[in-house]
């Protein structure tokens, strides 16, 4: 059996409850124990221990494959900050703004999201629609491949 790379499991704990990024706990798994370990072992971690995510996943209000060159335009931004809000993550004071202005908008413009990756700006607003739900225009099927990960039932 290998030896196990994760030498004090408390302190691992102390570091995601502190909020170390993962690049943080490598850095300093490779200084102070010279044992190189990547991103998913982290992850795993975590997950095997059931502490709270890092980052929301919600494949409902963004059932896109979103390619590369869209994945910070300002409406995918901003669904990521709604889902951080659903999910009870904390939102630093200038994104619960953003989002609440952004939300005011489409309210106001009676307007949703609607991805198309085929153009050169991927993602637009668009007038609600029938069948339209919450703030997007939903795709016939979801196309991510990123998943709410805690529920794919690993």
């Amino acid at each position: 059996m290998p030896k196990r790379k994760i030498q004090d499991e408390s302190e691992v704990v102390r570091w995601f409850e502190e909020g170390k990024t993962y690049a943080w706990m490598i850095a300093t798994y490779k200084e102070k124990y010279g044992i190189e370990t990547v991103p998913s072992m982290w992850s795993n971690f975590r997950r095997r221990r059931g502490l709270d995510r890092r980052i929301a996943r919600d494949d409902d209000l963004i059932p896109w494959e979103v390619r590369e060159e869209h994945r910070w335009a300002y409406p995918v931004v901003m669904l990521r900050v709604e889902a951080r809000r659903r999910q009870g993550f904390e939102l630093n004071p200038k994104d619960a703004v953003r989002l609440k202005n952004w939300r005011k908008m489409l309210s106001k413009e009676d307007a949703v999201v609607h991805y198309d990756p085929e153009t050169e700006a991927g993602f637009h607003y668009i007038r609600r629609q029938e069948g339209d739900r919450d703030l997007i225009h939903p795709p016939s099927q979801k196309t991510t491949s990123r998943k709410n990960a805690d529920f794919r039932g690993c």
